[in-house]
């Protein structure tokens, strides 16, 4: 299985309801690496790095996020895997 990288940018009501934190540990349950943050717009913006079909199930996550989220879209964009990140954390 080969590795993936997304950027993505989810929109909603995704600030203020733990979407960082259990981003965080459902990436680490999925093996992915890279990192999550607010944007001052009100989205939350991650990279997600590892095997593509723990990617995809990160992606599907996010459509949902945790209890209490509304997510309206998430955009997302494939880039190139570079294999920079051994952990996945949060920025604040």
């Amino acid at each position: 299985m080969s590795n993936a990288r997304a950027h993505v940018y989810i929109q909603g009501r995704v600030q203020g309801v733990f979407f960082r934190a259990t981003a965080r540990e459902k990436a680490v349950e999925l093996g992915i690496h890279g990192w999550v943050k607010n944007c001052l717009d009100g989205r939350v913006e991650a990279v997600f790095e590892g095997k593509n079909d723990a990617i995809d199930k990160m992606i599907n996550w996010c459509r949902r996020g945790p209890v209490g989220a509304v997510v309206d879209d998430v955009q997302i964009h494939t880039e190139k895997f570079s294999g920079k990140f051994d952990e996945f954390s949060i920025i604040y």
